[in-house]
């Protein structure tokens, strides 16, 4: 390594013990008097959580082989039909789980505000507060309930885990069937108790959770073992459907197919192909047409208090998009605006998620009782500031009444006299679609006084900051959209004498300035926004705002999903390698001792090996008189060595019985059981006569692991290791009389962490 003496060099290295001791590091939130050593810790709910990586990688065994050649072209086609019949499904179930959500929660808050409302109007304004309060108060105890009793996991956004998961990473129950259940209850109550939080984030996590459902393979629990449904009983086509699921997620959130692909394709996804493309088209295609259908059948008005505010579409082709030079100054000015008001929201975003984590470590009913205090504030801030504004009168020739009387509409009445209206009501005491929808009116239809947009955006961006973190299912797109459109019809409207551009245009780019500036994505961003307004001819100015917010807000801090990923501690592993990687080469980090087996190996060892170590990946090594000389014959895995232990076929003499267990197991008996359901080592029953006993690791030991050498750069090998989607690289050594294999490369092994741990005078770049 160059800048290290060879003492150095030694002194830094670090035997298994240390390493373990490296790790404690790695502590994500700060979590005090943690105890673990075998894996990756991350936070998954409240509770700290061992974690592992995917085995995206196909493991080119013996058992694999004969599996693919005897499969005949009848039972190929199966598996793609398959393929996109499960992609029907997802698409179907998103499509009719984001519709359930839309359905429930115009219901439930648009049932909650006509009470209200109704008491305002009666001039029961203490009672109307109590109705308010105590509904929100009720709905969030639910959504908490739910979470911090049934699934932890199904709190805050899931893109992070989805995101992570997508890029090997696998943390306990992030897409359990519990999860599921709670993220679309828990999402209908937490956006119906009025937090400023959006439906939209979790969507994308239900997506994920319905295609690893569908993706488990079968259950032999509920006796779903039909061998077509073993096809996908591995990591790589679960990412697949997942991916699929992502993308669907967005499509029904927002009505949006196209941008759910680029969505997946930009943010979520970190392996893509063409035929992955395609099939996540469709998925998003048949999202679209189902909440197409079903929209279609509430316009007949057969689904209560539900409109078309339920599922969010803005049109704005109302205005004209044409432009002059000061206009496009002005749109750049809300560019850096929204880049500047991006970054700092993320910074407020990662110190409340940090503090909350010392409430929620308490336990549920710290949970429960945090999640009260902010539904409390919430109704308080909803209730309270509109008696800030002043009445208006009602403009003339309105096509809607004046005052509303209703749940949803422009004119809120609130405390006003007869035609009149409180426009700062109008906001709060609306749905987050209404509100959003009210923003992105042209300003011949409905004015807005400076103050009220003020106090607006000041409240949602406060009240989006306090309200992420706590224990329910929790979205940031539509508070970063309400905050955004809000400061972006301030700054038309200050900029009105100026400007030809519409202020409701001026709230869309200032929605996507704010957007761009949080969550850095441009190309999805801009085509979801693009769908949510039908609006083409905003396109180059959607992409030079959104351009121009990633770009500034880029110079202060990282994206708020990668934020929050690297608080919870999960190891995602960048496109680019770290500038410091490339000063080092692999077998700098490699952590040791290495552990392999022999080819043909003695089960007490292996079972010995099993109970002391965590490791996941084992080399295995031929040696004479196998072969002429010590050469790594492959890779076998911990599951896999369980499975073959379970097996039994033992001999009693050390030699080949390939033949025998090729015939004794199918490949599928090897494939990953569904939901962590596979064999334990607790499950396996040896005799001390059976320890003394040998089994041949051949036929189940991937015969072509990926390899690097030992002088490779671990900038290349990190690129390599991402881009494969590996879980192990074996480093291999370069010189000849040397073992054949220098040590394993894993996902910890490119942590900065760990890097830099080992070699604290390295400087990392900032």
């Amino acid at each position: 390594m160059e800048g290290y003496s060879n003492r150095e060099k030694n002194d830094l290295e670090i035997d298994g013990d240390k390493e373990h001791s490296v790790s404690m590091l790695r502590e994500p939130f700060l979590v005090r008097n943690r105890k673990n050593n075998t894996s990756q810790i991350a936070i998954v709910g409240a509770n700290t959580c061992p974690i592992e990586s995917l085995d995206y990688e196909i493991a080119e065994n013996e058992l694999f082989k004969q599996d693919w050649r005897s499969r005949k072209k009848a039972e190929i086609f199966q598996y793609v039909v398959l393929k996109w019949t499960l992609a029907l499904f997802i698409g179907l179930g998103t499509g009719l789980v984001g519709f359930f959500n839309n359905l429930a929660i115009e219901n439930i808050a648009g049932f909650k505000l006509l009470v209200t409302n109704n008491l305002m109007l009666k001039d029961k304004y203490y009672q109307a507060f109590a109705t308010y309060a105590g509904c929100n108060v009720v709905l969030a105890i639910a959504a908490a309930a739910l979470c911090a009793y049934v699934a932890p996991a199904a709190a805050g956004s899931g893109i992070p885990e989805v995101k992570a998961y997508l890029n090997g990473v696998d943390a306990p129950s992030i897409l359990a069937p519990a999860t599921l259940f709670v993220k679309i209850f828990g999402s209908i109550f937490g956006v119906a108790a009025g937090f400023v939080v959006g439906k939209e984030g979790p969507m994308v996590h239900t997506g994920a959770c319905i295609a690893s459902f569908l993706g488990q393979g079968g259950s032999r629990k509920y006796h779903l073992t039909w061998k077509w449904l073993r096809y996908f009983k591995n990591d790589r086509d679960r990412r697949d459907l997942i991916t699929c699921g992502s993308a669907a997620g967005v499509a029904a959130a927002f009505r949006a197919p196209v941008g759910g692909v680029l969505f997946a394709l930009e943010e979520a996804a970190s392996w893509w192909r063409s035929a992955l493309l395609w099939r996540t088209f469709f998925t998003t295609a048949v999202v679209a047409v189902v909440l197409r259908s079903l929209v279609e059948f509430c316009r007949t008005g057969k689904c209560g208090l539900f409109g078309q505010g339920g599922l969010i579409m803005f049109d704005v082709n109302s205005t004209k998009a044409t432009y002059s030079t000061p206009d496009l100054l002005a749109v750049m000015f809300l560019g850096v605006i929204g880049g500047v008001f991006g970054s700092f929201y993320n910074y407020c975003v990662d110190k409340a998620l940090r503090t909350y984590s010392i409430i929620n470590e308490r336990g549920p009913s710290f949970k429960i009782l945090l999640v009260i205090v902010i539904s409390l504030l919430t109704s308080c801030c909803s209730y309270g500031l509109p008696w800030l504004s002043q009445c208006i009168p009602c403009p003339p020739h309105l096509a809607e009444q004046c005052p509303t009387e209703s749940r949803s509409g422009n004119f809120k009445n609130f405390q006003c006299p007869p035609n009149h209206y409180n426009n700062l009501a109008s906001l709060f005491f609306n749905t987050n679609d209404d509100a959003i929808r009210i923003l992105f009116t042209s300003g011949s239809e409905k004015e807005f006084h400076l103050s009220t947009l003020l106090v607006f955006f000041v409240a949602i961006f406060c009240l989006g900051i306090v309200t992420y973190g706590i224990a329910v299912p929790s979205g940031l797109f539509i508070p970063v959209i309400l905050a955004g459109a809000s400061y972006g019809r301030l700054v038309g409207t200050l900029l009105g004498p100026l400007s030809n551009l519409d202020v409701g245009l001026f709230a869309l780019l200032g929605a996507a300035s704010f957007l761009g500036g949080t969550m850095r994505m441009t190309v999805s961003l801009c085509v979801i926004l693009l769908e949510l307004t039908n609006d083409l001819l905003m396109l180059p100015l959607m992409m030079l705002v959104l351009l121009i917010s990633k770009s500034v807000a880029d110079i202060f801090n990282k994206g708020v999903y990668d934020q929050i990923m690297k608080i919870k501690g999960l190891p995602y592993m960048e496109t680019h390698a770290e500038p410091y990687m490339r000063h080092l080469i692999a077998s700098d980090v490699v952590s040791g001792p290495l552990i392999s087996f022999s080819g043909v190996e003695k089960v007490g060892n292996i079972l010995h090996v099993l109970r002391v170590t965590r490791h996941n990946g084992f080399p295995v090594i031929d040696e004479p008189p196998y072969s002429d000389a010590p050469e790594l014959c492959g890779l076998v895995l911990r599951s896999h060595l369980l499975v073959l232990l379970k097996g039994k076929k033992f001999t009693k003499q050390r030699v080949k019985t390939g033949s025998d267990i090729v015939r004794g197991f199918k490949a599928h008996d090897f494939a990953k059981a569904g939901s962590g359901k596979g064999v334990k080592l607790k499950d396996l029953e040896i005799t001390e006569e059976e320890m003394e006993m040998y089994i041949d690791l051949h036929p189940i030991a991937n015969t072509s692991p990926y390899t690097v050498v030992e002088s490779m750069s671990l900038a290349k090998a990190a690129v390599l290791f991402r881009e494969l989607g590996l879980r192990h690289l074996c480093v291999v050594s370069k010189t000849p009389g040397r073992p054949p294999i220098v040590g394993i490369l894993t996902r910890h092994d490119f942590t900065p962490e760990h890097v830099l741990g080992l070699y604290p005078r390295i400087k990392p770049h900032k």
